[in-house]
């Protein structure tokens, strides 16, 4: 398993002492996993086609790499609502999920979408923001587990601004709900075709939602154009998933 890890900067303060709970966050690549094919090699999406037994296995080695028995997996559905993460490895529907248990680790899969990270001292979550849910309120709704004040937000890689083409219909609604919005699109080449900046669009959101600028990260990475560690479905429609990950760490 190779992981890009989070941006964000450490804020496991040695104040608390050597024994502070630790929080971890980062997105796996497509590389060193069991899947073949269009699918490798660390797909970690059950729904999209790749055989069960060789994502199971690409998932029990993320758990083994965390050493963590319980991860909260999604079936994404584009949609807005953040459920608390439970331990007993049942799969809700939903688009984030959020936690202040320890060694419990909240996931979203994704491949071209934005996975969004939160994190304070004492509480952590994730979300699955596609074009629907990112206008819609995934990341307010998430926020809303949170104090904006004191908490951090990672963008996780998704795909970037010269490859994310969309339609006139996709800027009118991010424009009615923000019109600062109208500065994340660029015309493309073909009438009423835009070229959107997903991650420009989440920090819109998160700043109207009371996120600090200041505590906002990343957003470098474009899943489509970078080939060889991401999965992209807009470059390739049957393809894998990788996983954002956070989760805190019990005190040593």
């Amino acid at each position: 398993m190779q992981v890009i890890a989070a941006s964000w900067p450490d804020i496991n303060s040695s104040k608390e002492g050597p024994k502070a709970s630790k929080i971890v966050a980062f997105t796996t690549t497509r590389l060193a996993g069991h899947s073949t094919d269009q699918y490798q090699s660390f797909n970690t999406g059950l729904h999209v086609g790749d055989d069960p037994l060789a994502v199971q296995q690409n998932r029990n080695a993320l758990l083994k790499a965390c050493k963590l028995e319980s991860a909260q997996w999604l079936e994404q559905v584009h949609g807005t609502l953040c459920v608390k993460a439970q331990a007993d490895n049942q799969v809700l529907v939903a688009d984030a999920c959020w936690t202040d248990q320890e060694n419990l680790a909240c996931v979203v899969m994704t491949a071209d979408c934005l996975p969004v990270a939160f994190r304070q001292a004492n509480k952590i979550a994730v979300a699955h923001a596609g074009w629907r849910g990112l206008v819609t309120g995934v990341l307010e709704n998430t926020l809303s587990h949170f104090d904006a004040a004191i908490t951090d937000v990672w963008l996780g890689p998704a795909i970037g601004a010269h490859a994310f083409e969309v339609g006139d219909e996709v800027r009118a609604q991010f424009i009615a709900d923000n019109s600062e919005a109208s500065a994340a699109f660029i015309a493309a080449g073909a009438p009423g075709k835009w070229l959107a900046d997903i991650y420009q669009l989440a920090r819109i959101k998160l700043l109207a939602a009371g996120l600090h600028a200041s505590r906002i990260y990343g957003g470098e990475y474009c899943t489509f154009s970078q080939t060889e560690q991401f999965y992209s479905y807009r470059r390739t429609a049957s393809t894998g998933r990788m996983a954002t990950v956070i989760y805190r760490t019990s005190p040593n």
